[in-house]
């Protein structure tokens, strides 16, 4: 699980600058990309794996809880939204982390559904 991590940690960084030089200079934009599609990545690789693929539980572990787990940025998440509200940017941080809440939601139903769809 450790690889996964460090792997995952890895692309929450790559993936995470590439976001915000592609959608804006606000480092919440990479930190929504990286929490949205790894949600969603999460609910496709959870599905698949336990209703349609056969795959060890410690192969599950090690993408799910390493990887994924790596990947994904919660407590960037709540530091970021913290920053924000102590600076008096108060709305942006509030509509980020329900952003982050409702559409990294949404992004899992959907893999979940994808992945059915297999």
């Amino acid at each position: 699980m450790a690889l996964g991590g460090a792997l995952g940690s890895v692309m929450r960084y790559g993936v995470g600058r590439l976001a915000v030089n592609y959608f804006g200079a606000s480092p919440l934009w990479g930190t929504f990309f990286v929490n949205i599609t790894g949600s969603f990545a999460l609910g496709l690789f959870i599905t698949l794996t336990m209703e349609k693929v056969s795959v060890p539980a410690e192969y599950r572990g090690l993408v799910t809880v390493g990887l994924l787990g790596g990947y994904t940025t919660f407590s960037t998440l709540t530091v970021d939204a913290i920053r924000r509200a102590e600076s008096g940017e108060v709305l942006e941080a509030g509509l980020s982390v329900a952003g982050n809440v409702f559409f990294g939601l949404l992004a899992a139903y959907l893999g979940f559904q994808a992945a059915r769809a297999f």
